[in-house]
């Protein structure tokens, strides 16, 4: 796979050292299967564009500016000039002035991943000196970005021979989990405990990306090949439907334990 784009280019700094360093998104949805919209009688593609809501008229893209509302119907305009007036140092560097222990970084925090490289080879070197000493004690960075005209607060963990840059979420965006935990019944039966314990060390595997396939795009990925080999348009068909009953809310924890136990050690004896 031919390397990507660069995201992001500018510059890592960590005290007196500077290098030049490209970011990249760490993720991909380019393999989603993904629709355009068109008119069904005729096929062709609907597109969309902006509308003035008063007078009804369609809006140039050279015409279009950011607005702030500051009350009903009263914007203040803001062109490129003007936000570009206000860019922030954070735009083109990633200055490190704070560190912490990896395991300090709450999960729910964490946001959108980057790979982050050196860009250049003449900063080879001084990327790899601040990487081996982030890994040496053991820290991840912290710092601050602008991405997308919004400075993000991140964190760059040490991973391999580059690192890894999370953009983090802001405070006032984390839910508090004693909210929603807190009424939760914290007893557990121990014999419960116990025999799911058993099931659970039997189920243990390797980690794999085919455990997170998307059965669901390879379904539409079948669809959509069957209608390129079709000579006619396959015509929907009615899915049977499902005469099952519904099975009840209420559960007897321990009869669906001692069932799922005898199931496993069933199957352990017949292997």
């Amino acid at each position: 796979m031919a390397p990507r784009r660069p995201y992001w280019r500018g510059y890592l700094k960590l005290s007196l050292v500077t290098c030049p360093v490209a970011m990249v998104p760490a993720t991909s949805e380019s393999a989603k299967v993904r629709f355009h919209t068109l008119n069904k009688d005729t096929g062709n593609r609907v597109v969309s564009q902006y509308i003035d809501s008063v007078t009804g008229k369609p809006v140039k893209d050279e015409d279009e500016a950011k607005g702030y509302e500051r009350g009903e119907d009263d914007y203040v305009i803001l062109t490129d000039e003007d936000l570009e007036a206000v860019e922030l140092e954070t735009v083109r560097t990633i200055d490190i002035e704070k560190f912490v222990p990896r395991d300090k970084i709450e999960w729910v925090y964490l946001d959108t991943s980057y790979y982050l490289t050196a860009n250049e080879k003449i900063g080879d070197e001084a990327f790899a000196v601040i990487r081996e000493a982030m890994k040496a004690q053991d820290v991840v960075g912290v710092s601050r970005v602008v991405l997308g005209r919004r400075e993000r607060a991140v964190i760059l963990e040490p991973r391999g021979d580059g690192i890894v840059v999370w953009t983090l979420r802001f405070g006032d965006e984390v839910r508090p989990e004693n909210e929603y935990f807190s009424n939760i019944d914290k007893k557990s039966d121990a014999q419960g405990v116990a025999a799911l314990e058993k099931v659970i060390k039997k189920r243990i595997k390797e980690w794999s990306p085919d455990m997170v396939s998307d059965p669901i795009q390879e379904s539409l990925l079948k669809l959509i090949a069957s209608k390129k080999r079709a000579k006619k348009p396959i015509k929907k068909t009615a899915s049977k439907s499902d005469k099952a009953d519904k099975p009840s809310n209420v559960v007897n924890i321990m009869d669906a334990l001692k069932k799922s136990v005898a199931k496993e050690l069933k199957s352990r004896k017949a292997g």
